[in-house]
Order: structure tokens, then sequence, then C-alpha cells
């Protein structure tokens, strides 16, 4: 199974680039569907930020006037400053979200993907051939007896990073680095459904047919 969907892996990202289109375009359905919902949920969220902000400078000033005790202003200031902290961090989310329109890597790119990957299936260790696919396979679905359709993710690439063609490949370097092939890495990407393989033991040693 792990020689199959390797194998599927490094040919998905070196021939099946339809596939890759397909995925990115039905993310960039997706992503403009949620616009509305991000804008008014980052709306809400800096709202409630610039009312807890006031609430914080309210509690000091009473305390500047000596309304209210220092214990009282300690307990409430900390639940107002985490709250401040979340509601920052989740319009930073937001706002990132909604800019990140989807956008295919450039074919270079992902030539240069497959080649890693041919590498670390070549010569890599066993923890670099286990990195690569917690990094790049998202799961693999059964379709039948012994026949699997692997779900692969696509690096992330903002149309942002096309606009200067030497920075083209800066938003999946992390992913092709033999070393830093991670499952933490941050930016995991888009989905995409692979090819589905078939996979029939011939003579004790497993065959491996791809149907596109």
């Amino acid at each position: 199974m792990e020689h199959a969907v390797t194998t599927a892996l490094a040919g998905f990202y070196r021939d099946q680039h339809h596939l890759i289109a397909d995925a990115i375009a039905q993310a960039q359905a997706t992503h403009t569907a949620g616009q509305d919902g991000w804008r008014a949920e980052l709306t809400a969220a800096e709202h409630e930020l610039a009312r807890t902000s006031a609430a914080i400078d309210r509690y000091l000033t009473a305390f500047e006037n000596g309304t209210l005790d220092p214990e009282d202003l300690a307990k409430r200031l900390a639940q107002l400053t985490t709250r401040s902290a979340q509601l920052r961090a989740r319009r930073e989310q937001l706002a990132s979200q909604a800019a990140a329109s989807p956008a295919a890597p450039p074919a270079a790119t992902l030539r240069q993907i497959a080649e890693h990957i041919d590498e670390i299936i070549g010569a890599g260790t066993h923890a670099q051939r286990k990195a690569l696919i917690e990094a790049l396979v998202a799961n693999v679905r059964i379709t039948g007896p012994r026949r699997i359709v692997p779900v692969f993710r696509i690096p992330q690439a903002t149309r942002a990073e096309h606009t200067d063609s030497s920075d083209a490949v800066s938003g999946v370097r992390a992913m092709t680095n033999l070393v830093g092939l991670t499952c933490q890495h941050p930016n995991p990407g888009w989905l995409a459904d692979g090819p589905e393989i078939a996979i029939r033991a011939v003579g004790g040693t497993p065959s491996l047919n791809v149907f596109s």
C-alpha cells in the first residue's frame, strides 16, 4: 500500500496536472462562496475587539481614579487581555483566509516536487518516507477489492506569489525540501483526488495499475 501510494504520488505531481487544475478550480469556487461569511465574521471580531479595548481603558481609568481595587483590576484585566489576544488572532486568521485565493503552483514547481518524491522513494530514510506521506497524502479511500483512491495535498500558492517569477516557488519550497516534509507543515494546502489504483498480487509480488 505504501509503495503504491508513494509511486502514484510522484506520478500525480509529474503527469496528473489536470487533476490539480480541477481541484484548484473547485477550491476557488469554495473560496469565493465563503467570502461573505468571512467578511461578516471579520467585522464582528473587529467590533468586539474595539469593545474589549474600550473596556480595558475604562478599568485602567477607574484604577487611576482610585475607584477600583487593585486585585479586582488584575483579575478583570487578565480576562480582557486574554480575550483581546484571541480576537486579534481570529481577526488575522479571517483576513488571511479572505485574501488567500487558491492558485495552482507553476508546472516547473510540480515537476520539482515529483523529483524530490522520487529521490525520497529511491534513497530516503524510513523517517523521510513517513514524513512524505504525512505531508502530502491526506487520506486513502477504498473503492473496491484491492482498489484505492489516494487523496493528495497540493501546497498552497496564492495569486500574489505568481506576480514575481523569481518567487514563484516560495509558497511550496518547504514542501519540496527533503528535510522539511513534515506533517506539522503550517500550510497543508488544497486536496485533490489522485487516480484510482488497482493493486493485484501476481506470483506473490504486488502489481500496480493506475487508472487516470
